[in-house]
């Protein structure tokens, strides 16, 4: 699933849409590939508790932004939320001001690069 929300995009990278790993005598397993890097990228979690908020700011390099727990809401500079939840992502662009709450907690695994292309 990919939508257009002004310059953020949403993406899904949920189990439905991975393949499967039919090497290494693998059983139910499967995998989905998320981008491949060519600059250098920070790779790390965050955590939004119940009721907690990342402010409005600027995104400093490209920021892709997918929840492995919980779920929440992002928005751009026009204010319009977009939930978000497990399995689903956000691309932010260089410039691109955005906010993520969550009323109920979530986290995030955030990739920073100068350069993101997503699979």
């Amino acid at each position: 699933m990919k939508g257009n929300y002004a310059d953020m995009k949403k993406y899904n990278f949920t189990q439905e849409l991975a393949n499967q790993i039919n090497n290494y005598q693998s059983i139910d397993a499967f995998y989905t590939k998320i981008m491949k890097t060519v600059e250098p990228a920070n790779i790390g979690f965050m955590y939004i508790e119940p009721g907690g908020v990342v402010g409005m700011h600027e995104a400093p390099v490209p920021q892709l932004f997918i929840v492995i727990q919980g779920e929440g809401w992002v928005c751009g500079e026009n204010q319009e939320k977009v939930m978000i939840k497990t399995g689903e992502g956000v691309l932010w662009q260089t410039g691109e001001a955005h906010e993520s709450r969550s009323d109920s907690g979530l986290t995030a695994l955030v990739i920073q690069s100068e350069q993101i292309n997503l699979a």
